[in-house]
């Protein structure tokens, strides 16, 4: 009898256990599809929702999945210079810049290591007291002077030290001119702003040749140092051994040392996302001339530039038959030849040249001390307050500069077939 109790005691719990858990069981299923007919019916809601307006702000992938719209640009493009001297340059860099100024432009100016600090000093203080300057705001000096020597990687290292600053403290620049304190403009600034306000923003003004000649065996081949990139005093580069191939991982361009880039470009040279311009800027820290060969070896070797790239630095320069190392120096028997070019700008010039006062009476209208006249000027003196800065009034150098563009650019892009060019 104790044992047939205790059994049923055991089936009667089983058997509520078993009826608790089908219980638990059914009601869970329930709840799974009451859960999941809700969320069903939610999702359909949203989605609709979603598809009726795709920039609903439910959903972040709705906004990251939609095409960026293209940047908007300003009708009158704008211009991001470095103007760059050495030694005794602070006259003629100060007198550039006064011919180059306008304030829809930005400007990055530098006296390297081997000026004495007494003019790197003045230069600061020149513009830190300019009250025109100081009210727009657009020109910098870099009190961090790198030693720069112009056969040297260290000029490559300054311009692309520029373009950085420029990239960090100004966000709507179009293209970047490197200058020195021994060019200057054959153009006004209205004249440049107006011409290039026609022109795809995309465009490389790279002059370049894949035809090294020369330039393989005395160039391309040896092996230098270049004592700038760790010495505070300048020194010559000089030659090691023993010397190297040309390279088979990409193709050697050489060309001008002076040019005008676009930012798209200039923030690939400085980002450098798929690592060619590090490569190429190791590569050329022991090349002789390595501003001649480095923006145009990066761009001609870059498959989305190749297209953007016209053959022309706009600049123009007198050089001896063979050319040597650096250019003839200008006077007034090259005025006719520099206006014909059409060129924006030219080089180079000794500090208070007469044919500087030429170009500023006859090509720029600019008075001494003061700076080229342009839509934009107010004030009295003339020039000396800021009216509208987008308002421009260009003249017959925009004529020349445009007549000289047409002649290179075409119809864009074009299709290269010269083996020469990239």
């Amino acid at each position: 009898m104790g044992y047939s109790n205790m059994e049923r005691k055991w089936m009667f719990r089983l058997v509520f256990i078993s009826l608790v858990c089908v219980f638990l069981m059914a009601t869970s299923l329930n709840l799974e599809l009451i859960s999941s007919l809700k969320i069903n019916s939610i999702f359909q809601i949203f989605s609709s929702r979603v598809t009726a307006n795709e920039t609903s702000p439910y959903f972040a992938e709705a906004e990251i999945n939609q095409v960026p719209p293209p940047p908007a640009h300003h009708p009158v493009p704008k211009l991001a210079y470095l103007i760059s001297g050495s030694r005794g340059d602070l006259e003629k860099l100060w007198r550039t810049l006064h011919a180059l100024y306008h304030p829809w432009n930005y400007y990055v100016v530098h006296l390297d290591l081997e000026s004495p600090v007494e003019e790197r000093l003045k230069l600061a203080s020149w513009v830190e007291e300019h009250p025109l300057f100081q009210n727009v705001g657009n020109v910098f000096v870099n009190k961090k002077s790198n030693m720069v020597t112009y056969k040297g990687p260290t000029m490559v290292a300054n311009t692309l030290h520029a373009c950085a600053i420029l990239l960090k403290r100004y966000k709507d620049w179009d293209w970047f001119i490197n200058l020195s304190a021994s060019d200057y403009p054959l153009v006004t600034q209205d004249d440049l702003l107006y011409t290039f306000s026609d022109l795809k923003r995309e465009l490389n003004f790279v002059e370049h040749t894949s035809r090294l000649d020369w330039k393989a065996t005395h160039r391309a081949m040896p092996l230098i140092i270049d004592p700038g990139l760790y010495r505070t005093t300048k020194s010559q580069i000089f030659w090691v051994t023993p010397k190297r191939n040309l390279p088979t991982a990409f193709k050697l361009f050489t060309g001008s040392a002076w040019m005008i880039l676009s930012r798209a470009f200039v923030e690939y040279c400085i980002w450098g996302w798929d690592n060619l311009p590090r490569t190429l800027l190791m590569y050329y820290s022991n090349f002789v001339s390595s501003p001649e060969f480095y923006f145009q070896t990066v761009i001609c070797n870059t498959p989305q530039f190749i297209p953007t790239v016209v053959n022309h630095d706009m600049h123009y320069i007198s050089w001896d038959i063979p050319p040597k190392q650096h250019p003839l120096t200008l006077s007034l028997n090259n005025t006719a030849k520099m206006i014909r070019s059409g060129a924006a700008f030219a080089r180079k010039f000794k500090q208070d040249t007469p044919v500087l006062d030429k170009i500023d009476k006859e090509l720029l209208g600019r008075r001494k001390g003061s700076f080229t006249p342009g839509g934009w000027c107010a004030g009295k003196p003339f020039c000396s307050k800021v009216g509208n800065p987008t308002k421009l009034k260009p003249g017959p150098g925009a004529e020349r500069l445009q007549s000289l563009i047409a002649t290179k650019v075409g119809d864009w892009p074009r299709q290269h077939t010269d083996d020469m060019n990239c």
